[in-house]
């Protein structure tokens, strides 16, 4: 007697292909754009920026945050690209620069997580981005370094009391290929990583099942 198999479609196996609502916060940015245009279409992006995009969020300030969680409602996965630095040589970069940086980049996307636990549905995810500086130095960079390694200590950690299966993980990138013209004479011998490998490196946060990792993007 010959007995049927059972086959299963890998299709059928990838529980990453269903639709996610996503915000993107930082979505005008280079690295923004990269990652709205890379999100296949059936997920729902929502595009938050400062002064720009479908919700506006300043995530230097808690109440903004709040703000914008409160109008977004629940959402499955949160992608940050969003947190300005200052650049100064160190021997003249004085605090309250230094703490700007803390603030904005590192502090902003730590309380988008703190804010949005309740937010996330359960298996959603948080993606952080840091950056290549703290791996990688330039010149007048410290204040962008600290602000890296703060936020990927943060992640390492908090991935170990991540609730209802969420995950969290933070995309370290160097300079993009489209970013070349604006920044590339600050990033001396600095080879570009193309805008494709950025983008797959936030869609296996999101899509992918890793967590507490640094994805490097060199």
């Amino acid at each position: 007697m010959s007995h049927a198999r059972k086959t299963t479609n890998l299709a059928e196996m990838n529980t990453s292909s269903r639709a996610q609502r996503i915000v993107v916060i930082g979505a005008e940015g280079h690295v923004g754009t990269t990652i709205c245009a890379a999100l296949p279409d059936h997920h729902d992006v929502i595009k938050v920026g400062r002064n720009s995009g479908d919700v506006n969020a300043d995530i230097s300030e808690r109440s903004s945050i709040d703000a914008m969680y409160k109008e977004i409602g629940k959402v499955d996965a949160v992608v940050l690209a969003a947190g300005a630095v200052h650049f100064c040589p160190l021997e003249q970069f004085p605090e309250d620069k230094f703490l700007f940086n803390l603030t904005h980049k590192a502090m902003g996307q730590i309380n988008c997580v703190l804010a949005g636990l309740n937010y996330l549905n359960d298996g959603g995810s948080f993606t952080l981005s840091s950056g290549i500086l703290d791996r990688d130095p330039i010149r007048m960079a410290s204040g962008a370094a600290a602000a890296n390694g703060a936020i990927g200590g943060f992640v390492k950690s908090a991935a170990i009391e991540m609730p209802r299966d969420t995950r969290i993980n933070v995309v370290s990138t160097g300079l993009q290929d489209i970013s070349v013209e604006r920044y590339g004479s600050v990033f001396p011998g600095h080879t570009p990583v193309s805008s494709e490998r950025v983008a797959n490196a936030y869609i296996k946060c999101v899509e992918g099942g890793i967590n507490g990792q640094l994805v490097t993007v060199d």
